[in-house]
């Protein structure tokens, strides 16, 4: 029997020398792209351009992608960043996927991007088959541009470019939602560098929400790029920075065209971080000239922002009344589905109070519902799971949320953040729908985060253990034997020399004073 185990010998290792000479990743690349090629054809034959044209929109996005992430990465100071923000970006365009299964298969097509898809359809089709430049150029789109209109007009851009694939359309808007979230991580690199950056891209890129929720063709993934591309404009202006309004201007504009009354609430954040932002100290003589123009160009801007929330909601004046009025018709509005919060009479309109010591209920509201016994379904039972982690990370930072205070002077950044963050939970804990809720609470989560990303206090550092001095080897006595007798003549012995404990010992232990033993030690 042993004879054919030695034939077999040879034949192993003749295997495991044909492996290690294989290139191992060439061969991976290869089958993947085989793989791809193979499922493309199928989709081709089995499928419609709503589907197989998803693996063509795919492959394009990392492809545009993955040069300007490598370029990001080359410019920041920490380890591994190209390979966590790949990884990001590979996550949120596969999150495309189960967001669409959900409005399509577990909903059935009730949804908005069914709508977006079909009108954005038409409107490619319109946009290829005229030019701007001819007479003709008029398409109607039934309704006013501001808010769904805009979305519709978005996704006809996008259409005209990849062609109307719905589940392609799906993976553009969360890519946008993904650059989105980048800015927002930049945001906090510029305006905030004493934040562990490190901490906030893994929450920021990972959390499942926002992975998740901005994935699907509507308001949620664009709003989540143009807050983004807002806050990091406001970063930049805060660190005195060269494009900073045309980066607010831009941002503003994509929101104010959805939903003005969010552009409102970054308004009065960055009103207020204006003011509080920290004076060089070297001030021209046209300095605080500049500061009044900007506060009051800021000021300005709200106000008519105001008038298009004003205009948006189809109410009168831009007061207390107003707003209250916006609020119980918000909530009338969510009132509706098998997640309603507070039920009420159907005739009946709740009212709200302008009154800010209900602040700390919305704010508790807005961030951690539902809790786990108010799930009313599979889906409100995840997303509590999820508020209920967030709410126990809170708890467990709550060294470095005590520390908030001190960095909302220091940080103009961290001002921006928490008069954002009370804004929003303020204004839309009138929503009365969990499912709603859960979605609009994505255009808050990314300004929340920075919270948990404050330094910790100076004592409440994590500790980090000092490199031990390498031990000294001790031997027994006798263990290297006796010291060999030099021959005669002087001649030195053949063989290597035995070591000497004398060479082992650290360069304290051969002081004067300090004789070395054969155990290693030493005694005085």
């Amino acid at each position: 029997m042993a004879a054919p185990a030695v034939a077999a010998r040879p034949a192993v290792t003749a295997v495991a020398a044909l492996a290690r000479r294989v290139p191992w990743p060439s061969a991976v690349a290869a089958a993947l792209v085989v793989g791809y090629v193979t499922l493309f054809v199928l989709a081709m034959v089995h499928t419609g351009y709503d589907t197989w044209g998803a693996l063509l929109v795919l492959p394009a996005l990392m492809a545009i992608g993955t040069p300007v992430l490598a370029r990001v990465a080359a410019a920041n100071p920490e380890k591994d960043v190209f390979r966590l923000l790949m990884l990001a970006m590979a996550l949120k365009l596969l999150c495309a996927f189960p967001r669409y299964l959900m409005a399509f298969v577990l909903y059935g097509g009730a949804a908005d991007a069914k709508m977006y898809h079909q009108r954005g359809s038409e409107l490619a089709l319109f946009l290829d088959t005229h030019s701007p430049l001819s007479g003709t150029f008029h398409y109607d789109l039934g309704m006013k541009v501001a808010g769904t209109g805009f979305i519709i007009i978005v996704t006809g851009v996008v259409y005209a470019i990849t062609g109307p694939s719905l589940v392609g359309g799906f993976l553009v808007f969360s890519w946008l939602g993904f650059w989105g979230l980048l800015l927002f991580w930049r945001a906090l690199q510029i305006a905030f560098p004493e934040a562990d950056s490190r901490r906030y891209a893994k929450l920021v890129f990972f959390l499942p929400s926002l992975l998740f929720w901005p994935s699907s063709i509507g308001k949620d993934a664009w709003m989540m790029f143009c807050l983004g591309l807002t806050t990091y404009g406001v970063a930049r202006l805060l660190d005195r920075r060269f494009g900073a309004f045309l980066c607010i201007a831009l941002g503003s504009l994509g929101t104010g065209m959805v939903r003005p009354h969010v552009t409102v609430l970054a308004g009065a954040g960055l009103t207020v971080a204006y003011v509080l932002r920290r004076r060089p100290q070297q001030v021209s003589a046209l300095g605080p000239l500049r500061t009044v123009l900007t506060v009051v160009v800021l000021g300005v801007m709200v106000m008519l922002m105001l008038q298009q929330v004003s205009t948006f909601f189809g109410t009168s004046g831009t007061g207390g009344d107003s707003v209250n009025q916006v609020l119980s018709e918000t909530s009338r509005r969510t009132s509706q589905g098998g997640s309603v919060i507070n039920q009420a009479a159907d005739d009946e309109s709740p009212q709200f109070s302008l009154n800010p010591a209900g602040l700390p209920v919305a704010v508790v509201s807005v961030l951690f519902r539902p809790f786990p016994f108010e799930a009313s379904n599979v889906q409100n039972l995840v997303q509590s799971v999820e508020c209920f982690a967030l709410l126990v990370l809170f708890i467990r930072s709550w060294p470095r949320l005590s520390q908030v205070p001190r960095w909302f002077l220091r940080r103009s950044y961290v001002a921006f953040t928490i008069v954002y963050t009370l804004l929003f939970c303020w204004a839309f804990s009138t929503i009365n729908n969990m499912g709603i809720l859960s979605r609009e609470r994505v255009q808050v989560l990314p300004l929340v985060l920075v919270l948990l990303a404050v330094p910790r206090p100076d004592g409440d550092r994590p500790r980090v253990r000092a490199h031990s001095r390498p031990p000294l080897w001790r031997v027994q006595p006798g263990q290297w034997g006796g010291r060999p007798e030099p021959p005669p003549g002087g001649a030195a012995p053949s063989g290597p020399a035995p070591p000497d404990p004398a060479a082992a010992a650290p360069a304290s232990a051969r002081t004067p004073g300090n004789r070395p033993t054969q155990g290693g030690s030493t005694r005085p």
